[in-house]
């Protein structure tokens, strides 16, 4: 897959990577005190020959809302439930990686960053859990499953 960093946001439509990064570093400064948590999640849905991919940046200004930014991708459907999920958890990572390094550059901290996967311990994807979860704090990021993922299962599932 092409690395597009093509986003959308419900205010301001659609956005190039480094204007996320942007309006993300201006919310955090507009209320410089609050505590922020950044949220990557990613969602998709299936067809007969594809797969659309649905990756979400939420931006929690914690007890006092948030906003979010969200890209598509399409690719071939793969082979298998297990291949969908783990490329769920690998876009969400990179995702966040982006983040990371742009935030660094820019000198941004005190901010949380986790990653929210579409999987639970009730139905199909809850042989998944484990393994999943493991690879995401493997890398060394903190990660939520399902019901406490609202990034993947709430915000990136409504665009899918």
């Amino acid at each position: 897959m092409a690395d597009d960093r093509s986003f959308h946001s419900p205010s301001l439509g659609p956005l190039d990577f480094p204007r996320v990064v942007d309006e993300i570093v201006a919310m955090m400064d507009a209320d410089p005190k609050a505590e922020y948590q950044l949220i990557v999640g990613t969602d998709s849905q299936t067809y007969h020959k594809a797969v659309e991919y649905v990756t979400a940046i939420v931006v929690h200004r914690v007890g006092k809302g948030g906003r979010y930014f969200w890209r598509r991708s399409r690719e071939r459907r793969p082979a298998s439930l297990r291949e969908r999920i783990w490329r769920e958890a690998w876009l969400s990572y990179e995702v966040a990686q982006w983040l990371i390094e742009a935030l660094r550059e820019r000198q941004v901290l005190g901010f949380h960053l986790e990653i929210h996967v579409d999987v639970g311990r009730a139905g199909r994807t809850r042989e998944l859990v484990e393994e999943v979860v493991g690879m995401i704090i493997g890398v060394g990021l903190p990660v939520k499953t399902k019901p406490e993922a609202y990034a993947a299962s709430t915000v990136a599932d409504k665009h899918t």
